[in-house]
């Protein structure tokens, strides 16, 4: 995976809340096996009309493909537990997905595959898109060393959450199997002490 520190990006903003896996990538998209490609088909029924013509209003469309964050409505990724979702935002070009609450099992799958879901208090989330609404070039910088979500003017900032175990996989750019070798050392030393 990426190695993953700090982020300096524009953010698109997709202000709908209870968007599912469903609506992320969907099912009809879930027959390869490999993690490439699936960004294609990201949003795909809100990113393409019934001729298969791209929607030039909808925002993935419209905002710079260079951003990095995605801003999304309260309870993001909800629905089944496919790992495509992750798969396919991350494919897409984003890093980092922001909401106010995420589903558990998303939530572990973005982690898990180099995407880091920021949760932040629902009335920071208002903000934030309310401050894109109004600038959609402002920038904003993740520093996951210190867990920090802020502007880069300084105007706002918020602290987040994530375990040790997540933070030092994305930092290092590490998989769980990464992680494990990561300790080899240590898991022979405990090992010989065991035998004594």
């Amino acid at each position: 995976m990426e190695r993953f520190n700090t982020i300096s990006s524009k953010a698109t903003p997709i202000k709908i809340e209870n968007i599912d896996t469903d609506q992320i990538i969907p099912a009809r998209f879930l027959k390869a096996v490999s993690r490439e490609g699936f960004g294609d088909n990201l949003f795909r029924d809100w990113r393409y009309d019934d001729s298969n013509n791209l929607i030039s209003d909808f925002i993935l469309n419209k905002a710079d493909k260079e951003n990095k964050i995605l801003i999304a409505g309260r309870n993001f990724g909800c629905g089944s537990s496919r790992e495509h979702a992750a798969w396919a935002i991350f494919d897409f070009g984003f890093r980092v997905v922001v909401s106010s609450f995420f589903a558990d099992i998303f939530k572990n799958n973005a982690l898990n595959n180099g995407l880091l879901p920021i949760q932040l208090k629902e009335n920071s989330l208002n903000k934030i898109f309310d401050l894109i609404k109004k600038d959609e070039n402002t920038k904003f910088k993740i520093n996951l060393e210190n867990q920090l979500f802020s502007i880069e003017n300084h105007s706002f900032s918020e602290s987040f959450n994530i375990n040790k175990f997540n933070k030092t996989c994305l930092i290092n750019g590490y998989d769980s199997i990464d992680y494990l070798n990561s300790k080899k050392e240590k898991i022979l030393e405990f090992e010989k002490i065991q035998k004594i």
